[in-house]
């Protein structure tokens, strides 16, 4: 009878142990699926943060028009600074002051007739750091016009809006007319979602008032009244 050695006999049982043994299964798997599994947490985190992103720039851009709108009798350059005050602590948690831009406009018929028949620009007042672009890198005021534009002529008729959306005030009424946009401010990196622009409009008639023209009555210094040549993060 050949008798094994016994280093030969314990090297063959310990494998046979380690091939019955399933006692690690578990750890391995969930080894191997924890890269998964944080991918897909870390993304649904940043995906739900850029909702909620999204649905909150739709309400910073209503809330100013709306606000703006229920100025009544005058508006000053004070109630346009409270206006903007309140979409900069609206946005504060996502850093909207640093990352948006708030473009409010005073739109109306131009009172002209025949070809020049249209609607102007009166007056528009600007929060943000973010510099809106034009399809060449530009930096531009608005993407839908200037203050002034249309008040001797028809360059504004269609009214202020994107494609298919457009907006525009009837005779004798006066609409405040919102653009807003937001680089969105990731939570975990830029690198899950990718540059994400977010942009929203809103427009609003504006209720009782009956002198358009912005006064500054305060008065409120130059560098404190929120005219679009500054971009102010407060």
């Amino acid at each position: 009878m050949t008798v094994q050695p016994y280093k030969a006999r314990s090297a063959r049982g310990l494998l046979s142990r380690l091939k019955s043994d399933r006692s690690g299964i578990a750890m391995v798997e969930f080894a191997l699926g924890l890269p998964l599994l944080s991918f897909i947490s870390v993304g649904g985190m940043e995906l739900t943060n850029y909702s909620a992103a999204k649905m909150r720039a739709s309400q910073i851009a209503l809330m100013v028009a709306d606000n703006a709108g229920r100025v009544r009798v005058s508006i000053d350059e004070t109630d346009i600074d409270e206006v903007m005050i309140g979409a900069q602590i609206e946005g504060e948690y996502m850093n909207f002051g640093e990352h948006g831009r708030v473009v409010l406009s005073s739109l109306e018929h131009n009172g002209l007739t025949g070809t020049n028949e249209g609607q102007k620009i009166r007056w528009q007042r600007c929060f943000g750091q973010k510099r809106i672009k034009d399809a060449a890198g530009v930096t531009i005021v608005s993407s839908y016009g200037l203050e002034g534009q249309g008040t001797t002529d028809n360059t504004l008729a269609a009214g202020m809006g994107p494609p298919g959306k457009k907006i525009k005030a009837l005779t004798n009424m006066i609409v405040m007319f919102v653009e807003l946009s937001y680089d969105y401010d990731p939570i975990v990196s830029e690198k899950i979602l990718g540059p994400k622009l977010v942009t929203s409009t809103a427009a609003y008639i504006v209720r009782e008032r009956t002198n358009q023209t912005v006064t500054n009555t305060a008065p409120l210094p130059a560098e404190k009244i929120r005219t679009c040549n500054f971009y102010k993060s407060t």
